[in-house]
């Protein structure tokens, strides 16, 4: 008998398997694909492989602005989708190092719970003193007309196939103009394919807050990408895609669609009816130690529905290890970072002003240019992004830290930390920032 069973290899699953294993436990890891799941196999990883590659062709293509000539510049689009081919199999072998280093057994299959000490992996079954659920998510595929056709045709696409087409098509048209839909319509906009990403909202990027997203909006117009929002897709033909906005329906004609409305946990199928795990809206329900109704099973990352991001799913497998092995922790939600790498790049963490304002803060909002930066101002010819600061006028603490610019992602783990911590305004005005950095700009919207 195990003393855990993990089923899933991605970022919840492996980091599991792996401080479980460290600490001592004998921990067997069930993955059904491959190990890195989503995130190192079709999502995070391979994504910004191909964000990277359109940086640097961007950068060639507008050389001269910063006195440097490169003639002739163009995409082999092969030879990217070769790259970050090969990055995932460095990282993926990274992992594979990392669970024979930690003594994990890893059976490939899909493992289905039989009772709520057993798992059963093709027609072999295994038992194990605990048991953690890591399946993870995948898309939601909406019921329209023709999306299941265009699926099995491969004319409609997901985050797994749109990163492994060898050409880049002349019409993309993107449904869904969430964080998967912008980095995508990112990276083919700077390629050279016409991009159309629909959105039923009025604004893009999902809760990102509302100032941020609307200029981000504006750089995308600007490069050429076309938006249509508040815009319902009705069908999907052999050739286009068919919406209706404010009472009409009209269409876009497209080489590729990628399908990309949001994804929901991995929950069908693995055994939780039969053991009993309570789910709502296709979610595991857990409390704040990773654990389930069922005491001896536990679960972590985007199958329990609560913050879908890959560090999320690293920190609760933490948790969730920790409280097996009988150190008390729990999961904090309040400072989870957020970023959606396009160009440029968007971070946030915390209290949005929306949200502040939804739960009751009485708050200040301060917002300042992104050129006040100097290193910023040094690296972009122009630029119009933010930083916005949200702060609880009571206590005089961050509530929330949101921005649009270069090494937005890179700066963002910072102002968390100050969330995490409830810093006041005052401790984080004697904080002594690198100089010149971008990260600066934090002080200077403090100091505003």
């Amino acid at each position: 008998m195990y003393d855990l069973i993990v089923l899933g290899g991605g970022p919840a699953g492996y980091l599991a398997a792996e401080r479980a294993g460290h600490a001592g436990l004998s921990v067997l890891l069930v993955e059904k694909r491959a190990l890195g799941g989503v995130c190192l196999n079709e999502g995070c990883i391979p994504s910004k492989a191909f964000l990277h590659s359109a940086k640097v062709f961007d950068y060639a293509k507008h050389s001269t602005d910063y006195g440097i000539k490169v003639e002739g510049a163009s995409v082999d689009h092969k030879a990217v989708v070769k790259r970050k081919d090969k990055v995932v199999k460095t990282l993926v072998s990274g992992v594979k190092a990392l669970m024979k280093a930690n003594k994990v057994t890893v059976v490939e299959g899909e493992g289905v719970l039989t009772s709520r000490n057993t798992v059963k992996v093709g027609n072999d079954t295994y038992e194990g003193q605990r048991i953690m659920i890591c399946t993870g998510s995948v898309p939601v595929i909406p019921p329209i007309p023709g999306v299941k056709e265009g699926l099995e045709g491969g004319f409609v696409l997901t985050n797994r196939e749109i990163l492994d087409i060898q050409e880049i098509p002349q019409k993309l048209v993107i449904i869904g103009g969430g964080v998967i839909g912008l980095e995508m319509a990112s990276y083919f906009n700077s390629v050279g394919s016409h991009v159309t990403v629909i959105e039923m909202m009025p604004h893009i990027a999902g809760p990102t807050d509302k100032d941020i997203s609307t200029i981000l909006l504006k750089n995308y117009k600007d490069k050429g990408v076309d938006f249509r929002l508040n815009s319902k897709v009705v069908e999907v033909t052999e050739n286009s895609v068919v919406f209706e906005a404010d009472g009409k329906a009209q269409s876009v004609p497209a080489d590729k669609v990628l399908l990309s409305i949001g994804r929901k946990p991995s929950t069908e199928g693995i055994g939780l009816e039969q053991v009993g795990v309570y789910t709502e809206r296709g979610a595991i329900v857990t409390d704040l130690k990773g654990q389930t109704n069922i005491p001896n099973i536990y679960a972590a990352g985007d199958v329990n529905g609560k913050a879908m991001l890959a560090h999320t799913a690293y920190r609760e497998a933490e948790v969730a290890v920790n409280n097996i092995l009988g150190k008390k922790d729990i999961m904090r939600y309040n400072a989870i970072p957020s970023v959606i790498y396009t160009s440029p790049e968007v971070a946030g963490v915390g209290e949005t002003e929306e949200t502040a304002k939804a739960k009751g803060y009485d708050i200040e909002v301060v917002t300042q240019q992104m050129m006040y930066s100097g290193r910023y101002v040094a690296e972009n010819l122009v630029g119009d992004g933010i930083c916005k600061i949200v702060i609880d006028k009571k206590r005089k603490t961050l509530l929330g830290v949101h921005m649009i610019g270069n090494y937005a992602s890179e700066i963002i783990y910072g102002a968390g930390v100050m969330i995490e911590m409830q810093m006041r305004i005052d401790d984080i005005k004697e904080l002594v920032f690198p100089h010149p950095t971008v990260c600066e700009i934090i002080r200077e919207t403090i100091f505003k």
